[in-house]
């Protein structure tokens, strides 16, 4: 069995693998550490939570260690391109922790946070900058960072960096390197642009991939309430009124829709946090801080801004709005059930987001449990009766999220809150959830949703075999 020592790598990093705790490479660290040490480009496909990061920097660590030579004056020698400020930090304590005995130089530049900080960081050079997009191509428009003598490249997250628009950016900087580099791509899916992209900025790759059939953890027990968007707000408070839920991250598919449910919860009486990219750095460093110390139960976030997040203790996660990549909901329920624990995922879905759900539950292979009653065949859930609470979140793409949603699936008019006598008893429930419009009308009543976990019946159960 494949161990870090047969890799060959430098002793000062076996030392710092061993007092991290790291005995044996994941799949994907095996697959591409050989062929990184040796200077190959190289394609990964694979998931965040496989360990990709210590896959490429471990082998580079170990390429400057053989290597030796100085950093280039206001320049790096590997630079690191990541979607997220968050994702960003975590990847610069990875190189920090592995080459902390080699006296690696290790910065971060990444928006919300201090310009001039980061241009004196970069004045003498370092060895490994780990960046996002935007802020880097700022910083080098003001001469205050070079990158010429860039040596390694790392393309991390690539098809997120896609979706939020960084194409025209990271563009722009490759073009700035040396032609003469090695180029690592990271991506959890292998789409058409990230192929264009491989083919314009790799040569002779080798591509290796872990990635396996997308499933959810099996200790995450899954519903979803089928609801109208007008009445999301309302079933959201009364959930998070419920001490059982201790600690819920709620995902909801904008900046502004995550802002606005903060608000309308503490119109409720509910701390909340949001996290998303119009926040400062230090502005999501408080809101993490808080949530982790139990100062707030619930935090609001973007899919894009909860990207690398490693928060413990969730018991449970909410997605307000359905995401529209089925692969984001395996990335979101897997923030609950971590270390052994249980955790719980309810997802709100309304009418404009069936076809989101239907996406998932083909990804995934199992139908998720619903609580309560289903829509009726061919017709959504009665309308809400009143205003339109706050909180319920447009689909348009954004910079922070993911791409909107175009045309709902089906619609439906009139009908009121008011149950018809077509339809069936058990749709009552829906109908009154529906008729909440957030006014301080007690919803105690509605008897479909359970939000506590059951004591069996998990989700894997309705895993489908096929």
């Amino acid at each position: 069995m494949t161990n870090f020592e047969s890799f060959g790598l430098n002793p000062s990093i076996l030392k710092a693998l061993d007092e991290a705790g790291h005995v044996m490479p994941t799949p994907i660290q095996a697959q591409a550490i050989p062929h990184v040490i040796t200077g190959r480009d190289l394609i990964g496909i694979a998931q965040t939570g496989t360990g990709k990061t210590a896959a490429f920097a471990l082998p580079l660590i170990d390429r400057l260690a053989r290597a030796g030579g100085e950093a280039p004056r206001r320049g790096c020698r590997i630079l690191v391109l990541s979607p997220t400020r968050e994702l960003s930090g975590q990847i610069v304590q990875s190189f920090r922790t592995y080459g902390r005995h080699l006296g690696l130089r290790v910065e971060l530049v990444i928006g919300g946070v201090s310009m001039t900080r980061q241009i004196r960081a970069l004045t003498a050079g370092v060895d490994v900058l780990v960046a996002t997009p935007g802020r880097l191509l700022d910083l080098v428009a003001q001469k205050a960072v070079r990158l010429d003598g860039v040596e390694m490249l790392v393309l991390d997250e690539a098809d997120q960096m896609l979706d939020m628009g960084f194409i025209h950016d990271i563009r722009a900087l490759v073009a700035r390197l040396p032609m003469r580099r090695q180029t690592l791509l990271f991506s959890a899916t292998m789409p058409d642009a990230i192929a264009a992209l491989s083919r314009d900025f790799l040569r002779d790759p080798v591509e290796v991939s872990v990635t396996p059939v997308a499933r959810t953890a099996d200790r995450v027990e899954q519903s979803v309430v089928h609801i109208e968007k007008q009445a999301k707000p309302a079933m959201l408070a009364k959930m998070l009124g419920d001490p059982a839920i201790d600690r819920v991250l709620v995902f909801a598919r904008t900046k502004h829709g995550a802002d606005k449910l903060v608000k309308g919860l503490a119109k409720s009486g509910i701390a909340a946090e949001a996290i998303h990219g119009n926040k400062s750095q230090g502005q999501r460093e408080r809101a993490l801080a808080a949530f982790r110390a139990g100062k707030v139960r619930a935090l609001i976030a973007t899919d894009i801004a909860a990207r690398g997040l490693d928060i413990p203790g969730v018991s449970h996660v909410i997605n307000y709005d359905l995401p529209n990549v089925p692969e984001s909901y395996v990335h979101r329920i897997g923030r609950t059930a971590r270390a052994g624990a249980d955790g719980i995922a309810i997802s709100f879905c309304d009418a404009e987001e069936r076809p989101y759900l239907r996406a998932i539950e083909k990804l995934i292979r199992m139908q998720i449990r619903v609580e309560g009653a289903s829509p009726v065949a061919g017709r959504p859930a009665a309308p809400a009766a009143g205003p339109v609470a706050s909180g319920a979140a447009s689909p348009p793409r954004n910079r922070d999220g993911a791409r909107g949603a175009g045309k709902a699936a089906s619609s439906g008019r009139g009908g009121g809150a008011q149950q018809r006598a077509d339809r069936p008893a058990e749709h009552a429930g829906v109908e009154r959830a529906a008729a909440y419009t957030g006014s301080g009308q007690d919803i105690a009543g509605l008897p479909f949703l359970n939000w506590r976990r059951r004591d069996s019946g998990s989700a894997a159960a309705h895993r489908d075999t096929d």
